[in-house]
C-alpha cells in the first residue's frame, strides 16, 4: 500500500535508511551514529519534507521524501528491491509535481542511476564530492513531465 508517512513512524523510516544505505552503498562513510539519524528522520525529513511510504503486511519496505521539487531520499528495504516499490514511490513525486523534479544520486551507484534513468530522469550535471557530506562524487539528475 502507498500513503503518507505518519510522524510516529520515524524510527521505522531511519531504520530502513539505514538497512537500505548499508546494503546498498557499502562504500559510504558512515559519519552519524544510528541515533543521530533518527533524531535527523524525526526532526528534518519528517518535519521539511513530503514523505510518502509503501507497506507490505504494516511493514515499512520503502519510502520517498520530497521537498518541493527535489526528490531527497528514495530508499527500498534490502529484499524488496526490484518489486516495483521504487517506481511507485516515484510515480507519486512525479504525480505531485507542477513542472519537473530533481534528484541527486551518487555516481557509483549505478543500480540507482539505471533506474532513474529508466523513468525517464536525465544526468544533468556531475559533481566531484566537494559539495556532499560523503565526499563521494555525484549526478544531478532532472525529469521534465513528458520526456519520457
Amino acid at each position: 500500500m502507498l500513503r503518507e508517512a505518519r510522524p510516529e513512524e520515524a524510527d521505522d523510516l531511519a531504520e530502513l535508511f539505514l538497512a537500505s544505505r548499508r546494503d546498498a552503498l557499502p562504500y559510504l562513510p558512515e559519519l552519524h551514529s544510528d541515533e543521530e539519524t533518527h533524531q535527523w528522520m524525526r526532526d528534518v525529513v519528517l518535519a521539511t519534507c513530503r514523505v510518502w511510504v509503501v507497506t507490505e503486511e504494516a511493514r515499512l519496505i520503502g519510502f520517498l521524501a520530497l521537498a518541493g521539487d527535489q526528490v531527497e531520499h528514495l530508499y527500498v528495504l534490502p529484499g524488496f528491491q526490484g518489486r516495483g516499490v521504487g517506481g511507485r514511490l516515484l510515480a507519486a513525486a512525479m504525480a505531485a509535481s507542477q513542472d519537473h523534479l530533481s534528484l541527486y544520486t551518487f555516481q557509483p551507484n549505478t543500480q540507482a542511476r539505471a533506474f532513474y534513468e529508466r523513468k525517464g530522469f536525465r544526468a544533468v550535471a556531475f559533481g566531484d564530492g566537494s559539495d556532499n557530506e560523503e565526499a563521494v562524487p555525484d549526478v544531478l539528475y532532472e525529469w521534465v513531465p513528458g520526456s519520457r
